[in-house]
């Protein structure tokens, strides 16, 4: 854009005061250098010191929110624990039917996922997670009175429905927090419980089996009772522990609310500090070509997690290991994937890009499940496990920091994270399926759909960049330059839209303004 060159320094104040002593000031994003209005002018937060308040941040949001994404993935997990310790055969059904329970999970849980983060942002966080919490744990509960076919598959579709707005909804609600070069790690850190609980899974339920036959109740019970028990507790915590969003957050001062929303704003989050609900923002979600890709994207990793996170126990128990040392042996492939995790979104963050990144684990990931159709033995089979949860998990967080960070607009954002996330895990529903049990040991068949999952990913990923890139220079070029009322700009045109001023234009428009720059 030609207008608005004012030579003024990233992150720096202009002030002036009109002659009717109302105080204006304006606010320049760095990446661009174009002067947008300041979130509530007459507050100082000259004061605030914002290296401690980020760390405060940290310790009132991460901990508690990477805790419950354990529980999350821990229930959601723990089914594939639980069978081995004669699940099938106590409730009598068949492998088959125990892949379409698998099955049924998945529908509510991705279809509920847009609609959940729509009504997080018109309501409050502690509220609507509390009680998304506590449903799902009361029904993880309920898994261990299970006693037939139908109340199996039932059990598992309330889960998805329970479950489905948690993870999305963190997402966003993460986004909503932090500034676009600090959202890896802490994504990272979050999602790295994904980790922790595949290792704590085997050896909790290594632990709880030894209660088999307590009080009449099986070891595959015990799992689901005590660990969905442990999800209630946390969901009556979660409503006095989880904070809302930073305009109305209980642990900031109102000078450190507006620090935030500022800090946001300057990094071209112009939503930040409230944006009222209109059906445009869906769809201007629904129309965007980065919704499709980025749902392409998710498919890549999301299937590939359930496939893995589902059935790694039995791949290792079918070479050859009894059942808790298959669930032992788990362990240590979920740690090493836990540091990779957050190794990569500390890299991430650092570097300021994610594309290289996305590349290289997809083509690790194609390099693990090749060896894997490849293998005939348990040894190298095991090896490519460790490749495998290597591209797999770190993949996840660097993903979602790089596609929040590419949409503006707080419910654009929500439902574009919403599909995307909803797609990648619809796919579960199918590669919950891939591995039969006249497959084993080797599970070539499941190997080569992950694969191709894998593949797809990559594609996308790629398809991301070079479509970024391709946008970032038409905007340079000013193609994509608004009409602003009373600001002469020779390359702006009425196809881009025209507008009473710049702040108008940004707030209608989101990432499709031509002052937002896209990150690669």
């Amino acid at each position: 854009m030609e207008y608005l060159k004012q030579p003024v320094q990233p992150h720096t104040m202009e002030e002036s005061k009109p002659s009717d002593e109302i105080l204006t000031i304006h606010t320049r994003t760095e990446s661009t250098g174009f002067t947008t209005k300041l979130y509530q002018p007459e507050i100082d937060t000259s004061g605030v010191d914002e290296r401690r308040l980020m760390r405060r941040t940290d310790l009132y949001l991460i901990p508690w929110l990477t805790i419950l994404y354990l529980l999350n993935f821990l229930d959601r997990g723990n089914i594939g624990n639980a069978k081995l310790y004669s699940l099938e055969a106590d409730i009598h059904i068949t492998d088959k039917q125990y892949l379409i329970a698998l099955t049924a999970f998945f529908f509510p849980y991705s279809l509920i996922e847009p609609i959940s983060n729509v009504v997080l942002r018109r309501f409050r966080p502690s509220v609507w997670l509390s009680i998304m919490i506590l449903i799902w744990g009361t029904v993880m509960t309920l898994h261990g009175v299970v006693k037939n076919y139908g109340g199996f598959v039932t059990v598992r579709a309330l889960l998805g429905l329970a479950e489905g707005g948690m993870y999305p909804g963190i997402i966003f609600y993460l986004s909503s927090w932090y500034k676009r070069s600090e959202l890896g790690i802490r994504v990272a850190i979050f999602f790295s419980s994904a980790t922790i609980a595949g290792a704590f899974s085997g050896l909790l339920s290594a632990a709880i089996a030894n209660m088999d036959g307590i009080g009449g109740t099986h070891a595959w019970a015990w799992i689901f009772i005590l660990e969905g028990s442990a999800t209630v507790i946390a969901a009556v915590i979660s409503y006095w522990v989880i904070q809302d969003f930073p305009e109305s957050a209980k642990f900031l001062t109102v000078e450190e609310r507006v620090f935030v929303i500022r800090r946001l704003q300057e990094d071209m989050k112009f939503s930040a500090g409230g944006e009222v609900f209109k059906m445009q923002y869906v769809w201007q979600s629904l129309c965007d070509w980065k919704t499709w890709l980025a749902m392409g994207m998710f498919m890549g990793f999301v299937g590939p997690l359930y496939a893995f996170s589902l059935f790694l126990p039995t791949v290792i128990n079918q070479l050859g290991f009894t059942a808790t040392t298959a669930n032992l042996l788990s362990v240590p492939v979920y740690v090493w994937g836990c540091l990779v995790t957050c190794a990569i979104g500390f890299l991430g963050d650092r570097i300021g890009t994610r594309h290289q990144i996305n590349l290289a684990l997809f083509g690790l990931g194609v390099v693990a499940y090749i060896i894997l159709i490849a293998s005939k033995t348990p040894a190298l089979s095991y090896f490519a496990v460790y490749l495998a949860v290597c591209a797999i998990y770190p993949t996840i967080p660097n993903t979602v920091a790089w596609v929040a960070s590419d949409v503006e607009g707080a419910y654009k954002r929500s439902v574009t994270l919403g599909m995307a996330i909803g797609f990648g895990n619809l796919n579960g529903a199918v590669t919950a399926n891939v591995y039969r049990a006249n497959d084993a040991p080797w599970f070539r068949l499941g190997h080569s759909i992950i694969l191709v999952y894998i593949l797809i990913g990559f594609l996308c990923s790629m398809a991301f960049l070079i479509l970024l890139k391709r946008e970032n220079a038409r905007r340079d070029r000013g193609e994509r330059d608004e009409v602003i009322e009373g600001i002469e700009n020779k390359r702006a045109h009425e196809r881009n839209g025209r507008y009473a001023s710049v702040d108008a234009a940004r707030i209608d428009k989101g990432d499709r303004w031509s002052g937002f720059r896209y990150s690669l």
